[in-house]
């Protein structure tokens, strides 16, 4: 009985250990999964930049300007970054592309709030822009930061950017880098990290 009790034990051990790094490998690669969808996915949103000057677009600098924000939630990077792009996604046959739209990433807080969610709204030009937190789809979850970074034709970086300003009027950055950091529950200090750079078109409007 000894010995057959001493068996038992090491196999559930090694049973259990077996299942918890199948779940960890799992979660790991949902997160890899996600962070590549939406790094793909903002990257070809910025690919797409530029500051119109079509007097048949909305008139106001401010419905056409390049927009990003510095903010924080919880003491946590929760940035927020608006833009006109071409890069409207059409999900209907109903739907016509328009060519040109309003694309918005913001961040909220999770149901349980612990983790972030990042969202994203892409409204076609014409159309009455949502306020921030209304009308936008998952791009991704289990995020505990959310950072952009700006960078002007003297390669200076900067944490916001407000094309509607004099100093910036009319401008698009260079270039600007994502940082997104999703949560570890297996090492939760040490977060898994994913950063990408998008350069800019040169062409405004």
């Amino acid at each position: 009985m000894f010995i057959f009790a001493i068996v038992l034990s090491t196999i559930y051990t090694s049973y259990t250990g077996t299942f918890r790094i199948v779940n960890e490998t799992e979660s790991q690669a949902d997160i890899y999964g996600m962070a590549r969808i939406a790094l793909e996915r903002m990257h070809e949103d910025l690919e797409s930049v530029y500051i119109p000057k079509d007097a048949k677009l909305p008139e106001s600098d401010e419905d056409s300007a390049f927009m990003g924000e510095d903010t924080e939630i919880k003491g946590r990077n929760a940035d927020s970054l608006r833009f006109i792009s071409r890069a409207h996604l059409v999900f209907s046959d109903q739907e016509q592309a328009s060519g040109t739209a309003e694309i918005a990433y913001y961040v909220q807080e999770d149901d349980e709030g612990e983790g972030f969610v990042l969202y994203r709204s892409d409204m076609p030009a014409f159309q009455e822009i949502p306020e921030e937190g209304a009308g936008g789809l998952v791009l991704c979850d289990s995020l505990i930061s959310v950072n952009f970074n700006y960078y002007d034709d003297e390669g200076e970086v900067h944490d916001n950017w407000d094309s509607t300003n004099e100093e910036l009027k009319d401008k698009i950055p260079k270039m600007v880098s994502i940082i997104l950091e999703f949560e570890n529950s297996a090492d939760p200090e040490t977060p898994f990290s994913f950063m990408t750079s998008v350069a800019l078109p040169l062409a405004q409007g």
